[in-house]
């Protein structure tokens, strides 16, 4: 299904639909986390500009209900030493189920491979029981759980 859509490099614009897609796709959390999640507070104008975001929007070619460049979704990750952090990924409801995510992921891991990088680390919150299931199904292992900055999180590894 990655041939509706496409993912490149976000830019400068990308910003008020990158923030849009994040409250969409986190704003079912608010009350069970008991605050906004951290990725809809992100600065993304300066994970942007640092060049950590990437996008996937619709292809102009083919349909999936979105218009051709609409964003369905976005991925942040930059290198850490021989790891890469997955800082935050999100997809828009509207596009959910249709691979967006997981290709966001492969992405991820396919730049850091190239990158030279040993492995992918993220961390979700212990809240956002879907994600507990998702990430070890994609070969992700848990590694620690603890609180940082005020949220309960877990994380979790790929060897690459």
């Amino acid at each position: 299904m990655q041939d509706q859509f496409e993912i490149r490099p976000a830019r400068p614009q990308d910003v008020d639909a990158i923030q849009s897609c994040a409250t969409e796709a986190f704003q079912q959390y608010v009350a069970a986390i008991g605050k906004k999640p951290a990725p809809m507070v992100a600065d993304f104008a300066a994970l942007i500009d640092a060049g950590h975001v990437y996008v996937a929007v619709q292809s102009p070619d083919r349909s999936l209900d979105q218009p051709p460049g609409n964003l369905l979704g976005y991925i942040v990750f930059f290198r850490s030493d021989t790891v890469v952090e997955l800082e935050n990924i999100a997809v828009r409801p509207s596009a959910t189920g249709r691979g967006v995510g997981k290709a966001l992921i492969q992405f991820c891991e396919d730049s850091a491979r190239q990158g030279g990088a040993q492995a992918v680390a993220l961390y979700t919150n212990a809240k956002m029981v879907e994600n507990l299931a998702i990430y070890p199904h994609l070969g992700y292992q848990e590694i620690a759980r603890r609180r940082e900055d005020g949220f309960d999180r877990v994380f979790f590894k790929k060897t690459l």
